[in-house]
């Protein structure tokens, strides 16, 4: 059984007013637990309200969403439970950060669930290992760390709470290269030890494309695709007609390939182009080694 789906799920801002604005028009979907999933689309594609219902922020105008087979909103009453088990990360979490020290802070989610300080405190420092928070970062005010630290903080409050689904909106956003790939490689880390089903929102397809193992694609509040990250960026001129591009070395490698080489145009990573065109290379060099 699938972890999380919706079906035909229909968001409406405004709606019966005259700025009524679909959001979300009939899109299903299903993932399955211990998933990778790269949600992209481009400014207005809805993908921010579509995970906004995914953990019950929004309720959807109609449609369902279902969380292990059950819809999140047959029992409104409880749906602050359901937040607990889909986690959100929003863009720019350092700015949520209000407590005294670091540890406390992200001790806040795990004893609002009910557990002891004991409990709060291995749960914190759990997740500040995941985020890569240094422990002698841990009993600092929250307003004596960098941006980048702040980032690790807010996010590790995030996974001590140990949700069945991480979402992470933007999670990079306004980081630096080497605090953008650090940052990645940690929820991919995160991803590999917990084997809890993820969900990374991002403008940048290089990114997604490393990481995940789906992309899910929002266009005009529709689905567009959900399927292998491969499988997608071989369709980069219907994906550039709804404003995304796919990664560099993907449409670098296209070419090559309609050049005649013999290389995969489908290829996500510089180190996978590598792969392909060093061999090539030694080919051209010395054309009677085979």
């Amino acid at each position: 059984m699938p972890i999380l789906e919706t079906k035909n799920l229909t968001y409406i801002y405004g709606a019966g007013t005259p700025f009524e604005k679909t959001a979300l028009r009939e899109v299903s979907l299903s993932i399955e637990k211990g998933e990778f999933i790269g949600v992209i689309g481009h400014t207005g594609s809805g993908k921010s309200t579509l995970i906004q219902t995914m953990n019950g922020l929004i309720r959807p105008t109609s449609g369902q969403v279902l969380l292990d087979g059950k819809d999140i909103w047959t029992e409104p009453k409880k749906i602050r439970s359901v937040r607990f088990r889909v986690g959100m990360v929003f863009q720019y979490p350092e700015y949520q950060l209000f407590e005294e020290t670091v540890v406390k802070d992200i001790m806040f989610g795990p004893k609002n669930m009910g557990l002891t300080e004991g409990q709060a405190k291995e749960r914190a420092y759990e997740a500040a290992r995941f985020t890569g928070l240094k422990e002698e970062l841990l009993e600092k005010s929250p307003f004596e760390l960098s941006g980048g630290e702040k980032r690790r903080a807010a996010i590790a409050g995030v996974i001590a709470m140990d949700p069945e689904v991480l979402i992470l909106d933007e999670p990079t956003a306004g980081l630096d290269p080497r605090g953008r790939d650090v940052l990645l490689a940690q929820i991919a880390q995160y991803h590999k030890e917990r084997g809890n089903t993820v969900l990374l929102v991002s403008h940048s397809m290089e990114d997604v494309g490393r990481v995940a193992d789906r992309l899910l694609v929002m266009n005009s509040g529709q689905l567009l695709a959900l399927a292998p990250a491969k499988e997608v960026f071989s369709r980069g001129e219907e994906l550039e007609e709804v404003g995304l591009r796919v990664p560099q070395i993907t449409k670098i490698m296209g070419e090559l390939r309609r050049m005649g080489l013999p290389v995969d145009p489908a290829t996500l990573t510089v180190d996978g182009a590598l792969q392909q065109l060093i061999p090539l290379l030694k080919e051209r060099r010395n054309p009677d080694a085979l």
